[in-house]
């Protein structure tokens, strides 16, 4: 795996590790010194005051890969060991927890307590116009003339930083805060993060942003894990992104999945064609009726926005399900009795997967990695596994921003000529302005809008495993290889 940053790397050998005492039976009976091994005494640690401190941490970042949360600490002398057990009875008597993503409070309280500072570009000038403009009087000056913050008193307004003549006062901003495209994240009294699920949108932005790996998923690996323990057929589909993935053939990953003990796999792409008809179909009755565009409905972060945040754009947004939507009914048709587990590189799907009675379970390409070293699995060494139904290359390509509207126009062929697609690739907080403008007025300047949350679309989202760079170079190069279409 291609690691860009460090955080990667402790989510991948943390897991891996958990996955390794699963594997052995020894997930309740050893998870206690699994802290203890991976921060063994007199070891060093960047950015913490001790070993206890980094030992605490593995602790907390067990929890949400375990399944569970912050929420689920009543007690801190609880060990480790006694989550675990929590987590394995769980996944046999009851049900993955509701709640998408957590925040590990000890990692976070590293962060930045204020966003602004006064830094020595100050020159003391007689104007004064940061403390003359600060409404809570929380600056004050010197002596030598040069001007300070009273961070006790300072509400973070930035008036200071407008005013000051010499750009000598700097916003520090924090990472996830800022990646957030709807406020869904802010610091509590004690200075700790919390994310707000009826503002979330899952986009996952702030899973990478967070410099210190204090925000997690809540896992649902090893709820996947005892199933197929248990000897429950257990299906994997297998979102479009995974072209993109793992530096192998795409027969040997799907062969590495039948080694996890997945009783099958089915693309994802083989329900993107569903997809495409669908929606095909929709747009051009929409058209016909009068309306003057439609969007995508296939990104359920999108979904969420509109349904938390741009409440306008719903008469415009398909009605068509999802390629996960239509893959999981070919699943439960082909294997009635089966549970059913989405693989793909997106966090929103966790609560797409909330929506739909056909979808069990959600695994991460992230997770996926993890699971293959922690159980040994050598992908180069794997039997190949071929699908025996093959799908055409536009429905692969929903995993890159414009290839759905790619698909939809080479589906519809002449048709399509006519029609003005347009692409709205990251939600942000521009592009959540213009689609909020859309709404309003009622136009846009496409008649057909996809939507994505993530720029690059699904190849480029937050839980992939491999690089975004190489992801994006060796999802074109298997995509190419591709030979049916429409």
């Amino acid at each position: 795996m291609a690691f860009t940053n460090n955080i990667m790397i402790v989510r991948h050998r943390l897991l891996t590790e958990l996955v390794k005492l699963w594997r052995d039976n020894e997930l309740v009976e050893k998870i206690d010194r699994l802290p203890i091994e991976l921060s063994p005494r007199r070891s060093k640690h960047a950015g913490r005051c001790c070993v206890h401190k980094e030992r605490a941490v593995w602790k907390y970042k067990s929890l949400p890969l375990l399944g569970l949360d912050m929420e689920d600490e009543q007690d801190e002398l609880t060990p480790l060991s006694e989550y675990a057990a929590r987590a394995l009875d769980r996944a046999e008597n009851g049900k993955p927890k509701d709640n998408i993503m957590c925040v590990i409070d000890e990692a976070c309280s590293a962060c930045v307590q204020i966003n602004y500072e006064i830094t020595n570009l100050c020159r003391g000038c007689t104007a004064r116009s940061c403390q003359t403009n600060c409404p809570k009087k929380a600056v004050h000056v010197k002596e030598s003339g040069q001007a300070w913050i009273d961070h006790d008193e300072c509400i973070s307004c930035g008036i200071c930083h407008k005013n000051c003549p010499y750009h000598a006062i700097v916003y520090i901003p924090v990472p996830c805060e800022e990646a957030c495209p709807v406020k869904a994240i802010s610091k509590d009294k004690k200075g700790i993060e919390h994310i707000d699920e009826s503002k979330c949108i899952y986009c996952g932005k702030c899973l990478n942003a967070c410099p210190f790996g204090a925000i997690f998923e809540v896992s649902q690996v090893f709820d996947v894990l005892h199933k197929i323990r248990k000897g429950e057929k257990v299906v994997a589909i297998v979102a479009p992104s995974i072209l993109g993935q793992f530096k192998t053939t795409i027969e040997q990953v799907y062969g590495a999945l039948k080694a996890v003990g997945f009783a099958d796999v089915i693309e994802v792409a083989q329900g993107a064609m569903d997809t495409v008809s669908n929606e095909a179909h929709e747009l051009i009755e929409k058209l016909e009726e009068g309306q003057k565009f439609m969007t995508t409905s296939c990104c359920p972060s999108y979904i969420e926005l509109v349904n938390k945040h741009v409440p306008g754009m719903k008469p415009y947004v398909s009605s068509t399900g999802s390629p996960m939507y239509y893959s999981a009914r070919i699943a439960k048709e082909k294997h009635p009795d089966a549970k059913v587990v989405f693989i793909g590189p997106c966090v929103a799907k966790r609560k797409e997967a909330q929506w739909d009675d056909a979808v069990d379970f959600v695994m991460t390409f992230e997770e996926v990695a993890s699971v293959l070293d922690g159980l040994d699995i050598q992908l180069e060494q794997t039997h190949p596994y071929s699908m025996s139904f093959a799908s055409v290359r536009e429905a692969h390509g929903f995993a890159q921003a414009g290839g759905v509207m790619g698909a939809v126009k080479a589906y519809l062929k002449e048709e399509a000529d006519n029609i003005n697609a347009i692409q709205v690739a990251n939600l942000d907080k521009k592009t959540i302005g213009s689609l909020r403008a859309y709404a309003k007025s009622g136009k846009a300047p496409g008649q057909f809008i996809e939507v994505m949350a993530c720029e690059g679309g699904c190849i480029t989202g937050p839980c992939t495993h491999n690089e975004i760079a190489a992801g994006k170079r060796q999802f074109v190069q298997e995509l190419a290889k591709q030979e049916k279409t429409y």
